[in-house]
């Protein structure tokens, strides 16, 4: 059984290897227990955060976002970035009404997990908002959003049937479950 107590890869040097406005890719040089070395590449991104959206009727607010990387329309919830120096609540807010258009009277702070532990160090910080009420908005030039409040029986097809397949967004989901 292998320790784990202590760290058993030692970090010897790191470098930026490549970087976007959106990631960057760091390089360790590392040495394994056995005194051996190698090379780790490493995703560097910020923290995200992603909204569950709760209208004063109960209908659960899901976007439909079109994403480049798989050339597809995708069902989600609201989420983005955690710009530096900010706090991730702000952060949900400000995604909530830019993706979704949406005001909540009440968000809530369910859990924190790491996104990418193979690759990367991102994490994403999953709420419930409550109380929303919609309005215009505010997309950025690179998003291509449509809005669909739905009865959470029919959001949660959408999850157990496959028809949703962004992982992340329907932990956040499965998260709010037993809180709407």
């Amino acid at each position: 059984m292998i320790d784990e107590t202590k760290i058993p890869i030692q970090n010897l040097a790191s470098r930026i290897v490549w970087e976007s406005p959106w990631y960057r890719v760091r390089q360790d040089d590392i040495r394994f227990p056995d005194g051996s070395t190698g090379v780790y590449n490493v995703v560097e991104m910020p923290s995200s955060v992603f909204v569950v959206p709760v209208l004063k009727d109960g209908r659960i607010v899901l976007i439909r976002n079109y994403r480049h990387t798989l050339r597809q329309w995708v069902w989600e919830i609201p989420a983005g970035t955690v710009p530096e120096g900010h706090e991730a609540d702000d952060a949900a807010r400000a995604e909530l009404l830019e993706e979704a258009g949406g005001v909540a009277d009440e968000l809530i702070f369910m859990q924190k997990a790491s996104t990418m532990n193979g690759i990367g160090e991102q994490y994403a910080w999953f709420y419930l908002a409550k109380g929303v009420e919609l309005k215009a908005q505010q997309q950025e030039k690179t998003e291509f959003i449509n809005v669909y409040p739905m009865p959470a029986d029919e959001v949660y097809q959408l999850v157990y049937s496959g028809q949703m397949n962004d992982a992340v967004s329907m932990t956040a989901l499965l998260l709010a479950k037993d809180r709407l």
